[in-house]
């Protein structure tokens, strides 16, 4: 922890010193005792608060250690049971310290007479204060801990959507459809067995991306047959200008790659480059063991805008999504190549029928483990609310113990709602109706 937040975390300390000194006054108060002398204020309050902010302090390291040590893992039984049990520790070691300051120190007591004093009752107030303080801490981290994942979590999925959009978004380029409409008018007037043969085409490539654009993965075979067609309507346009090879390496490959892919790559290399009948362009496909490898040489525009990198950035994406091999760039003055990863039958990903089947387990074993979770914090509530009784009753007077037992029954009822789902004001009744009342309105 950062010196700066741990002096802010010492603010919150004294300014909650503050209110259990308020608390122990009115117990004091409302037990029978009266209130206390006037004279004893002043120090009273300033050994209050020594306990409060030494408490809170050594507490909070035992927090910020076990937060940084077991991070997403903490809220597991074990690393709970781990952390409590070093609050426990450092807080008997600094009660005895604070007591032995407030004896010897403070009232003039030998340490004699100090260690005369040592009893379960000489700790219990402020052990109890600061074990239920630091139960209500994790239940409220516990929530916001919940709230932040759900965030995360609502986070990756969007992130995950707006890579398949861009993806859909980038499939073909805008120009690409314009080009092509353009040579399909030129040809209808000059060659109208050659504009047959190119709406033909164009068709089966629309055709494919609105079969295709749904899936994670389709075939390589499919991927380059598709290809193919793709560059037929490319060499319809410029001719001979352009020379297309699928290598027998690529062509024998039994995998799968993420589709359209393979067209972003082509589409790229004819946007970037200069095509001409004195300069060809050259596409070839190969590939290696577990790779797809597209490369053609370079020849830029002599006026062309600088590249927004977005058709690699879309691949670059979804790949992210399916596998953590990434995708390579090999450029020089010659030549750009790409290299994407074949995803082989042995290491496939799972279909969506699999994933929706993982996703189904995945939230059902979360489920569980906070059901484990909320059942461990009650059989502690229920366990602590009888050691609160019975201190109340040891000690006699007002019913202090009404205290820790409400506030921490509330922290209770809070984990309960958010285990169960469970909102007594806006039920799933109270939901439906209210998008019942929204969808009929004309104006939304």
């Amino acid at each position: 922890m950062r010196l700066k937040q741990y002096i802010k975390e010492l603010g919150k300390a004294f300014l909650l010193g503050i209110g259990i000194f308020i608390v122990l006054l009115l117990i004091r108060y409302f037990s029978g005792q009266g209130w206390l002398p006037l004279e004893y204020w002043w120090s009273s309050f300033w050994l209050n608060q020594l306990f409060s902010v030494t408490l809170y302090g050594v507490n909070m390291v035992i927090v910020d250690f076990c937060l940084s040590r077991y991070r997403s893992q903490f809220f597991q039984l074990r690393y709970l049971s781990i952390a409590f049990a070093g609050h426990i520790l450092v807080t008997l070691i600094a009660i005895f310290f604070l007591n032995a300051f407030a004896d010897m120190v403070v009232n003039g007591l030998s340490w004699e007479a100090f260690l005369d004093r040592q009893s379960l009752t000489y700790y219990q107030t402020a052990f109890i204060i600061s074990m239920v303080l630091t139960v209500v801490f994790y239940v409220f981290y516990y929530w916001k801990y919940k709230k932040d994942r759900q965030v995360t979590e609502q986070k990756i999925i969007a992130g995950a959507a707006t890579a398949s959009f861009d993806a859909l978004k980038n499939q073909l380029d805008p120009h690409f459809l314009f080009n092509s409409l353009n040579v399909l008018t030129s040809l209808i007037e000059e060659n109208p067995d050659q504009a047959q043969k190119f709406t033909t085409s164009l068709s089966k490539v629309y055709r494919y991306v609105l079969e295709q654009k749904s899936k994670q993965l389709v075939p390589l075979s499919e991927e380059l047959a598709f290809a193919k067609t793709y560059m037929s309507l490319l060499k319809m346009r410029f001719e001979d200008s352009v020379v297309f090879e699928i290598d027998s390496s690529a062509a024998a490959q039994e995998a799968k790659i993420v589709p359209l892919a393979l067209q972003l790559l082509l589409e790229n290399a004819v946007k970037h480059n200069a095509i001409t009948p004195e300069k060809k362009l050259k596409v070839t496909v190969s590939a290696t063991a577990d790779r797809l490898l597209i490369r053609n040489n370079r020849q830029p525009k002599e006026s062309v805008k600088k590249s927004s990198g977005v058709g690699l950035q879309n691949i670059r994406q979804r790949y992210a999504l399916l596998t953590r091999m990434p995708i390579e760039i090999d450029q020089n003055e010659d030549h750009f190549q790409v290299s994407i990863p074949l995803i082989k039958n042995e290491i496939i990903m799972q279909t969506q029928e699999d994933y929706l089947t993982d996703k189904r387990y995945a939230r059902a074993k979360e489920q569980v483990e906070k059901m484990k979770g909320f059942y461990s914090h009650f059989a502690i509530y229920l366990f602590m609310c009888v050691v609160f009784i019975w201190l109340n009753f040891r000690s006699g007077g007002f019913p202090w113990a009404i205290f820790p037992i409400a506030g921490w029954g509330l922290g209770v009822a809070g984990h309960a709602a958010d285990t169960f789902n469970w909102n007594p004001i806006f039920d799933r009744d109270w939901e439906e109706r209210k998008i019942r009342e929204f969808m009929d309105k004309d104006n939304l």
